[in-house]
């Protein structure tokens, strides 16, 4: 492995998907564990695919995770693979978590030159079908959302923003769904995804102030299921799996967006399977 000091530094917030194999999403959803028999681009959702993306591009990438054991398959791989990575224990929830795991990456590795937020939550889906609606989600279920989709955000953007500005450079890109523009009938806990509106309207404010500053920040709305263990196994996709989304091809877009000159900036990127999006 090379010197990470050496490197260009992507952070990844959310490195690993939870529908991965054993994933919350997936043992929700399944009431089990599911096969691992996907190709390791697809293993571990977006999550691996942009980690695995920019660790081949030879930067040193950052996996932060709830859980150091989250990553831990995904770090070999990419050590296997000769890229360049390191675990740090992060929770969205908690400013003195994100200071904490900030502080250490700067002290391993550097100022990061990438920064690339894909947490995420899957608000609403163990209520029952008859408690649905807004008035009877608990409060804990809101506080989860705000936590993921606003707070998490502002905490990470906060801590990269000084050194990006200073260096006249550095990329922030957003990892969104369709629910920041949209919601659909027909999917449940809709109320609890608006605030994924508000990490879109942070986007758009960081533009207007830090891209004088040389700071790339764009939102990239993924508008369908991404290819995973846990997706490929839900019934309607494994009917349908032309309806996934590869995650290698997003990564590639997230790689695109970090290269692109700085004369023609795409502010938001909106990505969709040829076939349409569905919901499940």
């Amino acid at each position: 492995m090379d010197n990470p000091r050496a490197l260009p530094v992507t952070v990844i917030v959310g490195a690993t998907s939870k529908w991965q194999p054993d994933g919350p999403n997936t043992r929700f959803v399944h009431g089990r564990d599911v096969g691992q028999d996907l190709p390791a681009e697809r293993r571990w959702g977006l999550g691996g695919a942009l980690a695995r993306r920019f660790a081949r591009e030879g930067h040193h990438v950052v996996l932060t995770t709830r859980r150091r054991a989250n990553a831990e398959a995904l770090a070999a791989t990419i050590d296997h693979d000769g890229g360049s990575c390191s675990v740090v224990e992060l929770d969205v929830g908690s400013a003195e978590s994100v200071a904490g795991a900030f502080a250490s990456i700067r002290t391993q590795a550097g100022d990061p030159d990438v920064l690339i937020y894909n947490a995420g939550y899957m608000a609403g889906r163990e209520l029952p079908e008859d408690q649905e609606l807004l008035e009877h989600f608990p409060d804990e279920l809101f506080e989860e959302a705000v936590a993921t989709a606003c707070r998490g955000p502002f905490l990470v953007a906060k801590e990269v923003l000084p050194a990006m500005r200073r260096r006249g450079s550095g990329s922030i890109l957003f990892s969104n769904n369709q629910y920041s523009l949209r919601g659909r009938k027909r999917s449940t806990g809709q109320s609890l995804y608006y605030p994924r509106t508000m990490m879109r309207a942070l986007a758009q404010a960081l533009t207007e102030e830090y891209s004088e500053h040389g700071v790339h920040v764009a939102n990239v709305v993924v508008d369908g299921f991404i290819d995973s263990p846990g997706t490929r196994a839900l019934p309607a996709l494994q009917e349908r799996p032309d309806l996934l989304i590869d995650p290698v091809g997003i990564a590639d877009a997230f790689h695109y967006l970090h290269r692109q000159d700085r004369s023609c900036w795409t502010h938001e990127l909106q990505l969709t399977a040829a076939s349409g999006a569905v919901s499940v």
